[in-house]
């Protein structure tokens, strides 16, 4: 079986989430479990970090992963969805798993898996943890799929859990408010393990309070342990102050350009911190080892380094200059937010916005964030759940947002660029999968 007969069977044989949306879970944690069990039970013999939340999980996750290999530690990470290529999800010190490897993982269990018809989420979380088992990984960061509680992930037993914000984002799956999506989301704290809040909300705080307290669990807040004054962004990367110091004496530097980088910090940080301290119940030898390992130009390197050493792709990316184009899979409520605070520290005469999402998205709570006085082209993934792009121009015009329509997100960015003078900005938002089909990513 070649890598793209193993690809092609995954997606025709499994329900895939980011093809078919909800009707893709398998509710419960039975099948991972089954699946891992007879994998040998692999997520029990590496060390992991779990990372959930709405928006910032992925790109917690990869500064996470570039801190640690940056310190000589053999890292595993395992992030969803991928951009361009399957084998993004599962990295060892920031190689893709080799195509090699994934198809021979189908070939070899391709029976037990269709006796046990998983989701393609919970194949995709099995051969993760298989392959991290097999290559003796030190540590895993494991980012969470969606939510959190019934999570395929949520079958491991972390070092410490990171939880890095609570939006509107899949509330027809995780609840229809925040409490209930943060009470999804703390399913992952789990009895005597350290739990990090990235950022303080005080409508979900108590939820992971309350959660953390009934599991015996050290609560920390990362924007309440750190303290970052933003000092703007250069040709090298973002610039900041944190204090209490991490890293050293002076700014250090985020390769990560987005201004909303920054509330992950601060929660990369703790975790960094717990991971170091034996107070919170770590073994004592490990947590020193852990200490003498993140010097502090190793943790310098992680940060200033973090896409050359972990692949990261799609988080406020400038594409090219003379125009700027730039993109970011912000594609709910708190992400789009994010999106246009960073867009106010750019330069530019014109704004054009290409933009595109998935049809089972509310966007009641994201299309009145968009700027009127942009030049709109609406475009649409080239998948099944996606908005048809006359649907999405439809659904604007009531928020007083205008444009033309395209078949693909590469021919809205074509037009964009032939009406762009060198001084305007191109920004591509909304859906990951429509960020993920731009050619020059």
């Amino acid at each position: 079986m070649t890598y793209s007969e193993a690809i092609a069977y995954l997606y025709a044989q499994l329900p895939v989430f980011h093809r078919v949306g909800a009707k893709a879970l398998k509710p419960g944690l039975d099948n991972i479990l089954q699946l891992c069990a007879y994998l040998g039970n692999p997520h029990e013999k590496f060390r992991s970090i779990h990372v959930g939340g709405t928006n910032g999980k992925g790109s917690s996750s990869h500064l996470l992963a570039a801190v640690l290999q940056s310190a000589g530690f053999k890292t595993g990470l395992y992030t969803s969805p991928h951009l361009k290529n399957f084998t993004e999800r599962i990295r060892i010190d920031g190689l893709p798993m080799p195509e090699a490897e994934v198809a021979a993982f189908v070939f070899q269990h391709r029976a037990f898996i269709e006796d046990l018809k998983p989701s393609f989420f919970e194949v995709t979380v099995g051969m993760a943890f298989d392959y991290f088992a097999r290559q003796n990984v030190d540590m895993a960061v494991i980012e969470v799929g969606l939510g959190g509680r019934l999570d395929s992930t949520n079958i491991i037993t972390p070092l410490v859990s990171l939880i890095t914000n609570i939006g509107w984002d899949h509330s027809d799956i995780l609840g229809d408010s925040l409490q209930k999506i943060a009470a999804e989301k703390a399913g992952i704290i789990k009895p005597g393990v350290p739990v990090v809040i990235s950022e303080y909300d005080p409508e979900t705080y108590p939820v992971f309070e309350n959660r953390a307290r009934a599991c015996g669990s050290a609560l920390l807040v990362g924007a309440e342990r750190y303290a970052i004054t933003d000092l703007g962004i250069d040709a090298e990367g973002r610039h900041f102050v944190l204090e209490p110091r991490l890293g050293g004496e002076g700014p250090l530097s985020l390769e990560l350009l987005g201004t909303y980088q920054l509330k992950n910090v601060a929660g990369v940080a703790t975790v960094l911190e717990v991971l170091a301290t034996p107070n919170f119940g770590l073994d004592p030898v490990f947590a020193a080892e852990v200490k003498e390992k993140l010097a502090d130009s190793v943790v310098r390197t992680g940060f200033a380094q973090v896409v050359k050493l972990t692949g990261l792709k799609g988080r406020w990316q400038i594409l090219q200059r003379n125009p700027t184009v730039i993109c970011d899979t912000g594609h709910n409520e708190p992400g789009i937010r994010s999106v246009f605070e960073s867009l106010q520290t750019v330069s530019y005469r014109t704004l054009h916005l290409v933009i595109g999402f998935v049809k089972d998205k509310d966007l009641s709570h994201v299309l009145g964030l968009f700027p009127k006085d942009a030049q709109y082209y609406f475009c649409e993934p080239d998948i099944p759940r996606a908005l048809d792009a006359q649907s999405l121009a439809e659904e604007c015009k009531a928020y007083g947002l205008v444009g033309e329509v395209f078949r693909d997100v590469n021919q809205a960015l074509k037009t964009a660029l032939d009406r762009a003078d060198p001084g305007d900005c191109i920004l591509v938002t909304g859906s990951t999968y429509v960020v993920a089909e731009l050619n020059q990513l």
